[in-house]
Formats: structure tokens, sequence, C-alpha cells
């Protein structure tokens, strides 16, 4: 911890109204230093292998409460009456006239900061990027638009999760369990394509079905409308 320490053993005790009937053991700070706060922890080793070992520890308590605070040079922390004396010259921690004790410090640094606020850079949503893939490709489609004479391959999921439409159509109530392609009237493919120039390098003619997955709002009233003029095949 950055401190020299010494332990302190008195086996006739340390307060003489005692008469010797403890020992007393103690801690102190052996280096200058001033209100220095540490957590004491002071074990008698039980010598007979036993390992039945006399333990007193402050490292079990809060900080709040734990830590005890040293002013100077030579202050102290232990017992006075650490152990009765006649039962230590009985007991298995006394061997050969012997003791052996193993002391724990732990000092405690003050440090105080304010609250910690952390920022996370949220990268934007790709999922759009992912769905327009998904459905370029083709793959896993399971339901089909004929739109004057042309054909758009699509996902019934995905649809019903952008759609309050083609959810209603595809898995409401009225749905047909066989739905496999849905005939739009009174509409032309051309007009669908007219709009997505500026993006048809990348979506094509799937460009309707797409805006509904990317969740353009302009587009889905206009698809909207436009679809509660299909019908189901």
């Amino acid at each position: 911890g950055g401190y020299l320490w010494a332990i302190y053993f008195y086996p006739d005790g340390k307060s003489p109204e005692d008469n010797a009937t403890y020992v007393s053991l103690f801690i102190a700070l052996a280096s200058e230093g001033t209100d220095v706060r540490a957590l004491f922890e002071l074990t008698l080793l039980d010598q007979s292998g036993k390992e039945r070992h006399k333990v007193h520890s402050h490292f079990g308590r809060t900080l709040e409460s734990g830590p005890y605070t040293l002013k100077y040079r030579g202050s102290m922390w232990g017992y006075k009456r650490f152990f009765k004396r006649t039962l230590l010259e009985q007991s298995d921690y006394h061997k050969d006239d012997c003791l052996s004790v193993h002391c724990s410090v732990g000092v405690v640094k003050s440090h105080t900061e304010g609250p910690k606020i952390y920022s996370i850079a949220v990268p934007p949503s790709n999922i759009s990027h992912h769905f327009g893939k998904l459905l370029e490709s083709g793959k896993g489609t399971d339901v089909s638009f004929e739109v004057d004479g042309e054909v758009f391959h699509a996902h019934k999921l995905v649809l019903a999760a952008r759609s309050p439409v083609f959810r209603a159509q595809l898995f409401g109530p009225m749905k047909d369990q066989n739905t496999k392609q849905i005939k739009i009237e009174d509409m032309e493919a051309p007009v669908f394509k007219v709009q997505c120039k500026s993006l048809s390098s990348y979506i094509g003619q799937n460009f309707m079905l797409l805006l509904i997955i990317l969740d353009n709002a302009p587009a889905m009233d206009a698809w909207h409308q436009a679809v509660n003029l299909l019908w189901i095949m």
C-alpha cells in the first residue's frame, strides 16, 4: 500500500489492568503518513497442520464502516485481548515457544469523481439494405404480384411486417391459405418503373415492393390506395 508496517506482540498484554491474562496483538504504521485509511487482517496460524487458524479481519466490512484511520507514524490497530494467555500456551497455535502471525493490510485510496456519462454512437440502420438485397435476390419468395402482365416476387412475412394492408390480406381472417399470387387491377407496371429512376440501378422493377420495405411514407400511402384495388387469385 505504499507504507511500512510493524507488528507488535505483547505476551503479558498491553493493558496493566488485565494482569497478563491476555496477550495483545497490534499492527502499527511504521512510516511517515497522516490519515492513512486501511483495512487489516491478523491471522494466528495453526502450527499443528490442522489449518484451524484464528482470523480477525476487517476485509468483510464495507468501505464506509471498515477502514481504520491511522493519524500518524506509530498509530496502531489491533486487539488488547487478542487471546487468553493460558489457553494460547496449550493450543496448536503455540509450538516450540513460538507463534506464527500473518498480517494483511489494504490501504484505501480516496478517489472521488462525478458520474460517468457514456455515449455510444449508434450506426444508422442498414436493415432496409438487407431487405432490399433479399428482395433483389429472389431467394425465399413465397408470393408474387401480377401488375399489367408483369410479375413481381416478394416475401409474405416482410410485406405483412411493413404494411397493415398486406398483413390483413395475407394473414387476416379472410386470408386464403393457398394464396401464391395477387393480381393488381387498374394499374400499369410502367407507373412503378417511372418512380424508380433515381434508384433504378439498385432496385430495378421491384421498386414499389421495396419502398414498402424501406418505409417510405409517401410511397406507402400511394401503395395502400392502390392495394385497395387488388384481388386475390
